[in-house]
């Protein structure tokens, strides 16, 4: 897998909006801390445009979107926030210049159809992690905004946490892959759909129903995305809803159910996905996860 080129201080890094619409007044602190990380922000010429749920048409958020990669001067692109609307653009895009001259594509949620694309036909390394509708008002560093920032600068991190309940032991080394579990749902059988053979699955979502998760879990079970993974990695299954008749099992047990028919290691409870810390992670990268009394996840390229 490619890897992007390290930022340096000074380094021009886009904001854009492929998806659902922002404010000023949201993207100030994301502007002010790109500052303060010495990078110059630009912002797309449609970044704050108005068009029902989106930040423009399809057509002005194409522009957008291909300006940045064309601009070789540009060498991140940081997608303002998820919500939906990524799908709507991917086929449109020309990604002939990106990979000639790779840059970090950074986000989450709905930014799962750019990572998923991407590894997918161009063999390049994105960045699952805090977008500018994320970064704090108070301007202050959080450990998911200091992973990212390392990852930025030619960083490989490793995590190291407590093992939770449900977790598999077991070592296991892959490209990592995934994202946002509704998403990755989503893209079954189109031109974005991954490929899991040998490789580390990382899933996260926010507010779906518990059935919705059983279902999107049996998907992949059924398409034959869990039979020849290396490993799972859990993140965050928060604000999750039931029916007035429960469905009887958390998000979580759920996805422990559909898991325990295989042999790979499972981790649970990584913090990373719709939380004030999601911790960044190397879609593309290559992992080593241990589970076990204590956990570890480490890049190692």
């Amino acid at each position: 897998m490619i890897r992007p080129p390290s930022l340096l201080p000074g380094d021009k890094v886009a904001i854009v909006a492929p998806a659902r619409k922002v404010s000023h007044e949201e993207m100030a602190p994301a502007l002010n801390i790109l500052r303060q990380w010495s990078y110059q922000p630009v912002e797309g010429k449609y970044l704050y445009g108005d068009h029902h749920q989106f930040s423009g048409t399809d057509e002005e958020r194409i522009i957008d979107f291909q300006a940045m990669l064309d601009d070789k001067s540009i060498r991140a692109i940081f997608c303002a926030r998820g919500g939906y609307g990524s799908v709507r653009i991917i086929d449109e895009l020309d990604l002939s210049g990106f990979k000639e001259n790779p840059k970090w594509i950074v986000g989450y949620s709905d930014i799962t159809v750019f990572h998923s694309h991407i590894n997918r036909h161009l063999g390049i390394q994105t960045l699952h992690g805090a977008m500018p509708i994320n970064f704090p008002a108070d301007l202050k560093m959080n450990t998911g905004l200091q992973s990212l920032k390392d990852i930025l600068e030619g960083g490989l991190p490793e995590y190291q946490f407590t093992s939770h309940p449900f977790n598999r032991e077991g070592k296991a080394e892959g490209v990592l892959c995934g994202g946002n579990l509704s998403m990755l749902y989503s893209l079954t059988g189109t031109a974005s759909d991954i490929d899991t053979e040998g490789k580390i699955l990382f899933i996260e979502d926010l507010d779906e129903y518990l059935y919705h998760i059983d279902r999107m879990m049996m998907n992949l079970k059924r398409s034959g995305r869990l039979k020849g993974l290396a490993g799972l990695v859990v993140g965050s299954m928060n604000e999750m809803n039931d029916n007035t008749v429960p469905y009887g099992k958390t998000a979580y047990e759920i996805i422990a159910e559909t898991a325990a028919v295989y042999n790979f290691p499972v981790i649970f409870d990584f913090k990373s996905g719709h939380i004030s810390e999601n911790l960044g992670l190397i879609i593309g990268g290559h992992v080593e996860l241990e589970a076990g009394e204590n956990c570890s996840f480490r890049f190692i390229d």
